[in-house]
Parts: structure tokens; C-alpha cells; sequence
């Protein structure tokens, strides 16, 4: 289990959540949300995330799967921007890594 943090549309949220499964040959992990703040927005919400290699070039896709509480609640829209954002700091952080 772990929390974390996260911000969206500018607030800091918190989630704990469970590594459900890895599949290394796949490249992928994939995490359930337990404890948090997209508890109070979801019945469910299970976050996936999966490399596709080809040559030097990597295909990073995050998947969500969640149940709204009800109708009213957004996509989450802010989260996902939140992964993209991570995913481009850690190109970065290779991209660096290579250079030197």
C-alpha cells in the first residue's frame, strides 16, 4: 500500500492505493485505488500503466477504469493531466541521463 500525493486544478489530493498486478514481459502495473480523495468521487478507480517499446522509442498509456459516484462527478480529466505531466518528467529525466 501506498499514498500518495498528487495536485489537481491547483490543490493537493492524496491517494493510497494497492499494486494489483506486474507484468514485466508486458510492461505494465496496475494499481487500485483504496483510500483518498478520488474515494469521495468514485466507487471504483483502478489506474494501469503500460510501455510499448520499439527501438529507442517508448508508447507510454495510462488506462482508469472508475465508477462515479454519481452523475454529477467529472471525468478525471486533471488526474490524467497530473500522469501525462509525470510521464514527460521522466522523458526528460532519461533524455538528461543520455546526454551525459
Amino acid at each position: 500500500m501506498k499514498g500518495k500525493g498528487f495536485g489537481t486544478n491547483g490543490k493537493e489530493k492524496v491517494a493510497k492505493e494497492i499494486i494489483e498486478a506486474i507484468d514485466e514481459e508486458k510492461k505494465s502495473v496496475t494499481f487500485k485505488v483504496i483510500e483518498g480523495d478520488l474515494m469521495e468521487l468514485y466507487k471504483t478507480f483502478i489506474l494501469s500503466v503500460h510501455v510499448d517499446t520499439k527501438g529507442e522509442d517508448n508508447l507510454v498509456t495510462w488506462t482508469f477504469e472508475f465508477e462515479k459516484l454519481n452523475e454529477s462527478v467529472e471525468d478525471p480529466n486533471s488526474l490524467m493531466e497530473f500522469c501525462l505531466n509525470v510521464t514527460k518528467d521522466i522523458e526528460t529525466h532519461h533524455i538528461h541521463q543520455q546526454q551525459t
